[in-house]
Order: C-alpha cells, then structure tokens, then sequence
C-alpha cells in the first residue's frame, strides 16, 4: 500500500535542563512561559525556561530539522536573552515552514520548586498560543533524588506530534 493520501505523524522528543543561577545573580525565573516572582533564576543563554525550550526541541526533532542549538544556540547572540515563549513561536514557525503542522506537544517538567499545579492552566495557554497548537504541561518532583531532587535546577522533557502537510506530501 502506498502512502500517497495518508497523514503519516511524526513524533519527536525534546530535553531541556538549567542550573539555578548563582545566589546572588540577578535572573528572574522563567517557567512554562510564565514568571515565577520571588523565585530564583535559571542560568542559560535565553531566559532558560526548560519547558518552553524542550517543546520547541521536540518540535524540530518530530520534523527532522536540526535542534534548538542549530536554530538558537550561542553562537546567534540575537537569542540572548530571548524568552522561551518567543523561542518557541519561532520553532513552530520554523516546523511550518518546512511543511508541517502541528498536532500537539506534552511536556513533563522536573523539579521542587516553582509549585506548578495552581498556573498549569496558565501556562498552558501561554505555550498554545505560542505554538499555535495544544501543548499540555505536567509536572513532577525527583524524590529527593539527582540535581532537581537537591534543587540545584529543573529539567524538562517533551514529545510532539507533527505531520506533513498533505499538499505537499504528495507532491
């Protein structure tokens, strides 16, 4: 059977980690699109939202185009500094671009703190609207254990879904 008129998804997967910035270091954190007030920074060369960061990886990853240190990496100081929502905007129009759309993007935030579960809704409204897609947000604790259980940082790994558009899919 050949594929001519089949939408073929594509999954890809995306991981982000930051370090919490040094005591001291004036950086606001950056969460699912989302200040956290009062909380402490995460170093990185954007804002270093993991959340934000590793759905716009798993979308390059789901289209095969590379990852977010090609796209925005240190070597593009235009991206210093750069939100994670803004980087994720951008990844998804760059996924558009290649000629796919986007089904969804779940993503699985590890750490102790910020306490996630009162802005989950929040944030995932931020992040839709930024990928112009359902991007849903789950949270979890290490137990105690690793560099998020000693609260030296957060970590986040997310899935997408895309598929190629049909009128370019066969051509």
């Amino acid at each position: 059977m050949s594929g001519a008129g089949m939408i073929i998804p594509r999954t890809g997967i995306g991981v982000d980690v930051h370090a919490f910035a040094a005591e001291g270091e004036a950086r606001q954190l950056w969460v699912g699109g989302l200040l956290w007030p009062g909380e402490r920074g995460l170093a990185g060369h954007s804002d270093g939202d993991p959340v934000a960061h590793a759905a716009a990886d798993a979308l390059f990853s789901a289209a095969g185009i590379g990852d977010l240190g090609n796209h925005f990496g240190t070597d593009r100081p235009e991206f210093a500094g750069a939100s994670g929502v803004t980087l994720l905007a951008e990844a998804a129009r760059i996924v558009r671009a290649a000629g796919f759309e986007i089904g969804n993007v779940a993503v699985q935030f590890v750490a102790n703190r910020p306490k996630f579960g009162p802005r989950r809704e929040e944030s995932q409204q931020v992040l839709s609207d930024a990928a112009g897609a359902p991007v849903s947000v789950t949270a979890t604790t290490s137990d105690g254990l690793g560099f998020t259980g000693r609260g030296e940082g957060i970590s986040a790994v997310a899935t997408a879904l895309v598929y190629q558009r049909f009128s370019e899919s066969i051509g």
